[in-house]
């Protein structure tokens, strides 16, 4: 029997007890049938399920093992049972020698006898040969004894076939057979006959493995011949697509799983259900490792093989998933024919297919070959390695260097290995794979640094090869990994070493730094470099010192020697030929420019080194001033241009095969971010999403974080979920930790948990300033508004003592906003665009909400303003979803002043773009104000004991507090004349004559808990 497809399994044949017991049929609960709607859909009709006719035609239901054919027919009986139909189920199994005749066919007169006994006894009355086929009268022995009648076989068929017409006749009849691969020949034969005589009122269904139908196999001839029969139908059941493989692998796994993982599972499972089971489980316990279960299933159609074939077998797992019959050839050294009688064997085991070509192999399925490579001794495993090294070092069949080195190193032969890696990493940079280059030199880094002196590497310069693998890490998306190993050869250098080479480390690791958030002293590291690498003589290494160390400068905030480094840089890199370091340089100086209040030169700057360095070849160059050029329109608020410079980056780094490269990711980050910010939520999220892309998992923590800001948005709690994958990330990546704070205060604030939304916003404020080395970055801004706009509304439900706290708590957060902000503003930085313009107005206008809820603020003109300055700062941004939040709060306070009409207009513009965006805490905040603001008539007495409305419940909350109309009003913003209407519906429905009786009978009636 195969496994489930979904998350629950189908039921699992039992034996036959020897009392003649068989369980009934047992359907599936409420599992998902994941990736099979359309599959099933077409079986039901096939079959006739959903007109409640069946169709008289047999349907055989092939497919590999695994794929989800059990699972399939399960849902499909299920929806027969639900319509009236009546289902007979039988199962083959694979017993041996030992298997009955007519096994499922026992197993489905068995279970009718057990559901419905009478109907059973009726059937049994009409002729011998059905009793006979009942689990009780198929004792040991029953064939031998001379008081048991026997039957012929023309006599079973006919009985067979005139019960199946009887039960056809009293309702829709739908017969189940299932693993016919394992079909005795007389059950095959029962259903030749069943098929050919096409019962009215039932339909068939048979399945069967394919991948067991080898070419001897005595159902292949069979199916053959089913398959010609007029009203037999053939459907093959395709392995799952990778989306409904993610799926699959996201219900079963116990906890969160990466995309990493997924992305590994997807591709080892090939869309097999079982397999895919199989591998989460593996994930849970042991990591990547095969199961020993699913090694055992995989290895029995090895066993099956003669001696040759399983030669032919083991050797072509090692050379992987597919092998040319020359490689093969020439390792295995077998006789012509001898070799393609093995190779025959395997084909016809279905174990190995051939190309269309016949010159290449493959395994039929990736994880065979996983098994079979890892059920190899070690003597043999290292045997064969050493024979595909050799064959293709000696180019007596054409392969890679990637080939080469992976062989040569499980051979053990370092040298070949080491060198043919270095090989590989080039030709892999230059195809565009940095993944796999950075692999390959790693790999050689490896061996190198284990190689002892009979090693023969006399040539080998592992400074220059340790700066190949930074680059390719970090052109692949993995900027710590470059830094890694560019800090551990600066640690290893010996004493010997020359000051270019160590010169060279600490340029690239403080170029390195920029891409990352580190607290690596990037000025330290290009001063003792400077000390290193003189002025005179006039060289590239200088150019490039130059060029680091100008951005060093600029990042410590001393724009002068920042620019002269940078025109260094910029002159050297033009005499030497140096596109990049020239376009460096000159987005260093745009930079500075920026500081200085001259965007407008920053972006010709900008645009016009963009445009030298793609002329030039230079692609890390080009990725980095389009990015500053995308980031220049985001501070100005062209959130527009911003977004088209950013997708033009996202596409440029896509078509050289680096998408994941510095300033490629960051920039489809940013256009994610932007997409939200204006409002196309669900463009942000399809940027987000990287289901089928082989990311690194820097990019997943990123992509991921941005993603959490539109489930907060969308008021999506299951999110939160995503902090036990994201929050390691806090310490390495600030931007990460910053998009995650913001979107989970408000999920915690939505659940009206303050305190878990104070703890995040508190540890991203540590972590962050930690990891920048400054307290003063402007993203507190953002974070200490959103903070007090929870704030405001805890005090809403609050009283007066913890109403104190509460406003001292926000009285440090905005005295410590407004003083970053005004350094910020000192610096240069930006010179407050309108994002931090905008934030710091929602700051103020939080902080006024909040004195008004708490009485400090009388004035209602001065909240109005507040919240009108909130709305029109975010409107010039460009913040749709927070100018709608200003607005759903500014309709709130003309309602409670008394200015319904301005408060419906407001909250109309709010309500639409809300509903645009599914945005469900906005849209409820908007119905609270509904609600409160709507002319509430007293309850007639009848209405005595009826229960409260979530709003009188806000209302009575704020009695108890010994709270007046007129303060009632003000902390839920409605009129103090509709406070008094909801308190007297309160006192109606509870039956109370005052405020003190109304809080006793709440208490009683559980309306109010202490």
């Amino acid at each position: 029997m195969e496994p489930a497809v979904g998350v629950t399994s189908a039921t699992t044949v039992v034996p036959l007890r020897d009392d003649g017991w068989v369980p009934p049929i047992s359907v599936p609960s409420s599992g998902a049938l994941v990736g099979r709607a359309d599959d099933l859909a077409a079986l039901a009709v096939a079959v006739g399920v959903p007109s409640g006719l069946p169709s008289s035609t047999a349907v055989l239901l092939a497919g590999d093992a695994g794929v989800g054919k059990t699972r399939l027919l399960a849902e499909l009986v299920a929806r027969a049972l639900e319509r009236g139909w009546r289902v007979l189920r039988g199962n083959c199994l694979d017993l041996g020698d030992s298997t009955l005749p007519y096994l499922p066919f026992t197993e489905m007169f068995g279970r009718l006898a057990v559901d419905e006994p009478p109907l059973a006894d009726l059937l049994l009355s009409d002729g011998l040969g059905l009793a006979r086929l009942m689990p009780g009268r198929r004792r040991l022995g029953a064939a031998g004894d001379p008081s048991v009648d026997r039957v012929e076989r023309a006599e079973l068929f006919d009985t067979v076939e005139q019960s199946l017409r009887r039960l056809a006749a009293d309702a829709p009849l739908l017969i189940v057979v299932e693993d016919v691969h394992w079909a005795d020949p007389s059950t095959r034969q029962m259903l030749s006959f069943l098929f050919a005589r096409r019962i009215p009122g039932a339909t068939i269904v048979a399945s069967y493995r394919s991948d067991d139908l080898h070419r001897r196999h005595p159902l292949r001839a069979t199916v053959a011949e089913w398959a010609r029969l007029p009203g037999v139908a053939r459907t093959v059941l395709s392995p799952l697509a990778d989306d409904d493989v993610r799926t699959l692998v996201r219900a079963l796994a116990p906890g969160p799983v990466s995309d990493s993982d997924v992305r590994g599972i997807v591709a080892r499972a090939e869309g097999n259900a079982f397999f895919t089971e199989e591998l989460v489980a593996a994930l849970a316990m042991s990591g990547r490792a095969l199961s020993t279960d699913l090694a055992d299933l995989l290895l029995v159609r090895i066993d099956q093989l003669d001696d040759d074939a399983r030669l032919v077998v083991r050797a072509s797992s090692v050379a992987g998933r597919r092998v040319s019959h020359d490689l093969l050839a020439h390792v295995l050294e077998l006789d012509p024919a001898r070799l393609d009688d093995a190779v025959r064997g395997a084909v016809d085991g279905n174990v190995l297919v051939a190309s269309a070509s016949g010159t290449y192999y493959s395994f039929r399925h990736a994880l065979l070959a996983e098994a079979v490579y890892g059920d190899l001794l070690p003597g043999e495993r290292v045997r064969l390695h050493a024979a595909y090294a050799r064959v293709l070092e000696t180019r007596e069949v054409e392969g890679t260097a990637a080939e080469l080195a992976r062989h040569a190193r499980l051979a053990g032969d370092l040298r070949t290995a080491i060198l043919a890696g270095i090989q590989a990493g080039d030709e892999a940079l230059a195809l565009g794979g940095p993944d796999e280059a950075a692999q390959q030199y790693e790999s050689a880094l490896e061996l190198a640094d284990g190689a002892g002196p009979d090693v023969d590497l006399p040539t080998l310069d592992l400074v220059s090869l340790t700066l190949s693998a930074a680059e390719a890490a970090a052109a692949a998306g993995r900027a710590h990994r470059s830094l890694a190993l560019l800090q551990s050869q600066l640690e290893a250098l010996p004493p010997s070493a020359s000051d270019a080479d160590r010169a060279s480390l600490l340029v690239a690791l403080a170029g390195t730094c920029f891409l990352l958030d580190t607290n690596l002293d990037v000025l330290a590291l290009t001063t003792e470099a400077a000390q290193l690498v003189p002025a005179e003589p006039p060289t590239p290494l200088r150019a490039r010192l130059a060029g680091v160390r100008s951005r060093a400068f600029a990042v410590f905030d001393r724009p002068d020697e920042a620019a002269r480094w940078a025109l260094e840089a910029r002159e050297l890199g033009e005499r030497f030929g140096l596109a990049g370091v020239v376009a460096e340089a000159s987005v260093t100086l745009a930079d500075l420019d920026q500081r200085a209040g001259d965007p407008e030169a920053s972006r010709r700057t900008l645009e016009r080194s963009a445009a030298d360095a793609r002329a030039a070849g230079e692609l890390a160059a080009e990725l980095r001033s389009l990015f500053k050029l995308g980031s220049l329109h985001w501070g100005l608020g062209r959130l527009e241009e911003a977004r088209t410079v950013y997708g033009e980056v996202v596409e440029r780094a896509r078509a050289a095969g680096r998408p994941w490269a510095p300033y490629g990711l960051d920039a489809r980050v940013m256009d994610s971010l932007v997409a939200y910010v204006t409002g196309d939520w669900d463009e942000s999220l399809e940027l987000a999403d990287l289901r089928g892309e082989p990311a690194p998992a820097a990019a997943e923590a990123s992509l991921a974080a941005v993603g959490l800001s539109v489930a907060a948005g969308r008021g999506d709690h299951s999110a939160l979920s995503l902090l036990g994958v994201l929050r390691p990330w806090w310490q390495r990546d600030g931007l990460i930790a910053v998009l995650c704070a913001g979107a989970v205060i408000d999920l915690h604030g939505d659940h009206g948990d303050l305190a878990a939304a104070t703890a995040v916003h508190d540890d991203v404020i540590e972590t962050v300033a930690g990891l920048w080395g400054s307290w003063t970055f402007q993203a507190q801004i953002r974070l200490n508004a959103l903070l007090l706009g929870q704030i405001a509304d805890e005090a809403a439900r609050s009283g007066r003592d913890q109403r104190a706290s509460l406003a001292e708590r926000a009285a440090a957060l905005v005295e410590r906003a407004v003083e970053v902000a005004e350094i910020g503003a000192s610096r240069g930085e930006g010179h407050r665009g309108p994002e931090s313009e905008a934030w710091l107005a929602r700051l103020h206008a939080e902080d006024a909400r909040l004195g008004w809820i708490a009485g400090t603020l009388t004035q209602p003109e001065q909240l109005i303003e507040a919240w009108e300055r909130s709305r029109d700062a975010f409107a010039r941004f460009g913040h749709v979803p927070e100018t709608a939040r200003s607005q759903a709060r500014l309709a709130a306070v003309l309602a409670a002043t008394g200015h319904a009409a301005e408060a419906a207009t407001q909250a109309g513009a709010a309500r639409q773009v809300a509903s645009r965006l599914g945005a469900e805490p906005l849209l409820r905040e908007l119905r609270d104000l509904a609600i409160g603001t709507a002319r509430a008539r007293p309850v007639p007495i009848d209405r005595l004991d009826a229960p409260l409305t979530t709003r009188e419940h806000e209302v009575l909350v704020l009695v108890a507090l010994g709270r007046s109309n007129k303060e009632i009003g003000q902390q839920l913003f409605i009129s103090t004349k509709t406070a008094s209407v909801h308190v007297s519906n309160i006192l109606a429905k509870l039956g109370a004559a005052g405020r003190t009786e109304a809080v006793a009978l709440a208490r009683r009636r559980g309306d109010l808990v202490d």
